[in-house]
């Protein structure tokens, strides 16, 4: 029997390993074939966009090959209509983390993809959308890019945190720092009492850096630098600004005056003095008594006019369904929009009253 040597069995050893790394080493092939057919939607598909019915689109493609027969990893890219996908607006992996040949986009997310493309609000607009195949390093593009064609609904995809008014057709001016801030009322839906004059109104969401801007055009609210006023001569507004459906509503304040309910009409007019604030000093308030007692019920009547030029009274009291006489100490209520009073209470968070010294109205 032949006999080997142990160093002459670890030289064999050591050259079957490199053989085998050899081959391992051949079989790696990062070669593919790129996404050839699209399956849905069609090209230049039309898509009404309406995000609240949370309806969605399937974007399918046919399957890319790997010539070692591995997964193939998949991502779908959308940019403007003359867009070259070198600068996508936006980008995402298929499902099932990028093993699937299609991805499901809500309209909620293809409104927000709309809007990266500048597409605006209440506008038709077209998307590019192409297929990545991907192994490895090796990424391959689709050979051809589809169209489709969306509508974009009244509103905005994206919502602001806060809002501010600035402006030389404002009561803040010209300097960003100084804007005035709206007070959000509810989701989406922003107010503001204020005066606003002839020239440029601007409204941003932020006071520092290069914020959002927007602007009014009729009852629309629109984004876009396009800083015009919405008044043709000086006037106090509630401003309020609704972001779920693109709307812009201009109340304006012809006056602001105390009702007392013992004599059963306005006795008091109050000034506007800025800054969403109407204040009268040195005032006396007369309260009337009666055999069943003092009565000391009042509230607040703003004279408004509508977009239409309609006039109407809408009237503001206490928060609270009943109160007692206040005293020095009585907190003032903070709840706004109560509109039956009875004796004291606040209205946009700052209204009091004292017998004969003065009443405000404050928003802030």
């Amino acid at each position: 029997m032949k006999k080997y040597s142990h160093p002459l069995l670890l030289l064999l050893l050591l050259v079957s390993l490199f053989t085998g790394c050899n081959d391992d080493d051949k079989e790696l092939d990062d070669t593919i074939t790129p996404v050839e057919n699209y399956i849905s939607p069609a090209d230049n598909a039309a898509v009404k966009l309406d995000p609240p019915s949370n309806a969605a689109v399937t974007f399918e493609w046919g399957q890319a090959r790997a010539a070692d027969g591995t997964v193939v990893l998949y991502e779908v890219l959308f940019d403007k209509e003359g867009g070259d996908f070198s600068a996508p607006v936006y980008s995402t992996v298929s499902g099932t983390n990028g093993l699937d040949t299609k991805l499901v986009l809500s309209h909620g997310d293809l409104n927000k993809i709309a809007n990266l493309a500048g597409i605006p609000s209440q506008a038709q607009g077209k998307l590019k959308w192409m297929v990545n195949a991907s192994k490895g390093l090796n990424v391959l593009g689709a050979a051809t890019a589809r169209t489709i064609q969306v509508e974009r609904p009244a509103g905005f995809s994206v919502i602001p945190g806060n809002l501010y008014l600035t402006g030389a057709g404002t009561e803040a001016g010209t300097t960003l720092g100084q804007a005035m801030p709206f007070k959000r009322v509810s989701s989406g839906v922003f107010e503001l009492y204020t005066r606003l004059s002839p020239g440029d109104v601007k409204i941003v969401d932020q006071t520092t850096g290069t914020p959002t801007a927007y602007y009014i055009n009729g009852n629309k609210l629109l984004q876009g630098d396009n800083a015009t006023s919405p008044a043709t001569a000086p006037a106090v507004y509630r401003v309020t600004l609704d972001f779920n459906n693109g709307s812009a509503i201009l109340t304006e304040i012809q006056s602001v005056g105390l009702w007392v309910s013992a004599q059963n009409k306005v006795t008091v007019t109050l000034p506007y003095i800025g800054q969403g604030m109407w204040k009268i000093e040195n005032t006396p308030i007369e309260f009337f008594q009666f055999s069943w007692g003092r009565d000391e019920r009042y509230k607040f009547i703003f004279s408004e006019k509508d977009m239409a030029g309609a006039t109407t009274a809408r009237q503001y009291g206490s928060t609270n369904t009943d109160n007692v006489a206040p005293t020095a100490t009585t907190a003032a209520a903070t709840t706004p929009l109560f509109r039956w009073p009875r004796t004291s209470g606040t209205i946009r968070t700052n209204l009091w009253r004292r017998r004969t010294a003065r009443t405000w109205i404050s928003q802030s």
